[in-house]
C-alpha cells in the first residue's frame, strides 16, 4: 500500500512539474517569460501583424493558427524589426505546400530580394528549396519534416552573420553570411536569385536587422506558437 501511495505521489509531482514547464498553444511558459521571450501571435487575431504591402490581413485565424493564404499580401509581417534573435514556431502543411518563414526583411515591399527565407515545402529532398533550407542559398542537410498534416517545430537563430535552422529539434542548416561576399555567391554551385535594383548582390551586404513574416505562396499553411527571443549583447555573453 505504501508503495502505491508513493507511486501516486510521484505521478502527481511529475504532472505538476510538466504543467509548470509547458504552456498551452500560443502562450509563454513562466520560464520563457523570465528569459525574455516575446509572444508574437495570441491565437485569436492578427494583432501586431499586417501584410507586407501595408494592408490589413484578409485571411482568418483558423483553429487558433495563423493562415497567410489569401492574406492580401505576399507575406504577412510582424510590425517590429529584429536583428539578433531566436524565432520559434510550429507549422502544419497541406498535401501540397510551398511556403516560407521570412526573416531580416529589409524592405517589406520587396521581401524576395531584401530578406532571407527558411523554406517550408512538402517533399523529401535536401536541396536549397526543400524544408529547412535557407532558400536558394544553403541546402538542408536532412529533411526532418514530419510531412503533411503534422505539426513541425522550426527554430531560426540569427546572431550577426551566423544563421541556423532547426526542424523538430535537429540542426539542419547553417550559414555564415560573411563568407558569401561576392554577388550571386551561395553555398552550392550556381548563382542565387537575390538582386537589388536589377543587380545581383552579395549575401554579406544584406541588412543585419529586419522584419519577420510568413509567406502566402498559394497554399493554406498553418502557423502557431510564434515566439521570439531577442538576443541582446548581455544575453549572448
Amino acid at each position: 500500500m505504501n508503495y502505491l501511495v508513493s507511486l501516486f505521489a510521484a505521478v502527481i509531482c511529475t504532472l505538476a512539474c510538466c504543467s509548470v514547464s509547458m504552456a498551452a498553444d500560443n502562450q509563454l511558459t513562466k520560464q520563457e517569460q523570465q528569459d525574455g521571450w516575446e509572444l508574437l501571435f495570441n491565437g485569436t487575431d492578427y494583432d501586431g501583424w499586417k501584410c507586407n504591402n501595408g494592408n490589413e490581413i484578409a485571411s482568418d485565424v483558423v483553429d487558433n493558427a495563423m493562415q497567410p493564404y489569401k492574406s492580401g499580401g505576399y507575406i504577412i509581417i510582424y510590425d517590429k524589426q529584429f536583428g539578433d534573435f531566436v524565432l520559434k514556431c510550429e507549422v502544419k502543411m497541406p498535401e501540397s505546400c510551398n511556403s516560407g518563414i521570412f526573416f531580416r526583411v529589409e524592405n517589406p515591399v520587396d521581401p524576395v530580394n531584401t530578406g532571407f527565407e527558411a523554406q517550408i515545402a512538402t517533399g523529401n529532398g535536401t536541396g536549397c528549396h526543400d524544408f529547412g533550407a535557407i532558400y536558394d542559398l544553403v541546402p538542408t542537410t536532412k529533411n526532418a519534416s514530419k510531412g503533411p498534416g503534422q505539426w513541425d517545430s522550426v527554430e531560426i537563430q540569427c546572431e550577426g552573420a551566423e544563421f541556423s535552422v532547426k526542424v523538430n529539434g535537429e540542426l539542419v542548416c547553417q550559414m555564415n553570411a560573411d563568407e558569401l561576399d561576392q554577388p550571386g555567391e551561395r553555398a552550392i554551385a550556381g548563382d542565387h536569385k537575390y538582386k537589388l535594383n536589377g543587380k545581383s548582390r552579395a549575401v554579406k551586404d544584406f541588412a543585419r536587422a529586419g522584419y519577420l513574416g510568413f509567406q502566402d505562396h498559394g497554399h493554406p499553411v498553418w502557423y502557431k506558437n510564434v515566439k521570439v527571443l531577442p538576443l541582446s549583447q548581455e544575453k549572448k555573453n
